[in-house]
């Protein structure tokens, strides 16, 4: 952005510091109504014929422009929070399944969503209720930190439970 001295135009067009607009004025004469407001004169929009400057208080902008771009990045983050797969099969074994308990405990402990899945081989297509229950085992070995948020769903060979983390209160 331009500001004061920076700005190569002749002619302006004036927004006032309340959003009034003040009208076509030579580039001197809307400088010195900017330094006389005690604010900047800010180049808004570069590409329009004539260019349109705001009188304002430029370090004020910038700084609000900081604080509202770091606000939408935390909001961001927070909507975009990690999804750690844990891939489980029909036959999985006690402690196999203990380990993966406990590791997407330890990952839903720190705030992100985890999804549970199955790969179903050969026969196993015809065993889906199975899969299923495995699944619910695991979002129920879980349901002290997380909350299901997607039941089993098929989705080709892949059965999937999406899990969570439950909010603080």
């Amino acid at each position: 952005m331009f500001i004061n001295e920076q700005i190569r135009a002749r002619e302006v067009m004036v927004i006032g510091p309340n959003g009034e607009q003040l009208g076509l004025k030579q580039i001197k004469d809307a400088l010195t109504l900017a330094n006389y407001a005690g604010f900047d004169l800010v180049l808004i929009n570069q590409s329009a014929n004539p260019q349109v400057c705001k009188i304002m208080d430029y370090n004020k902008f910038k700084y609000e422009n900081k604080k509202r771009n770091k606000e939408n990045l935390k909001k961001q983050r927070e909507s975009n929070l990690e999804m750690k797969e844990y891939r489980l099969s029909v036959t999985i074994d006690v402690h196999d399944f203990d380990t993966r308990v406990r590791n997407a405990k330890a990952y839903l402990d720190k705030g992100h969503k985890v999804k549970g899945s199955i790969r179903f081989k050969g026969r196993e297509m015809a065993h889906l209720e199975l899969g299923r229950d495995v699944l619910l085992r695991f979002a129920n070995a879980l349901e002290d930190v997380a909350s299901l948020e997607q039941k089993p769903l098929m989705d080709g060979r892949f059965m999937h439970v999406i899990l969570a983390p439950k909010k603080e209160k």
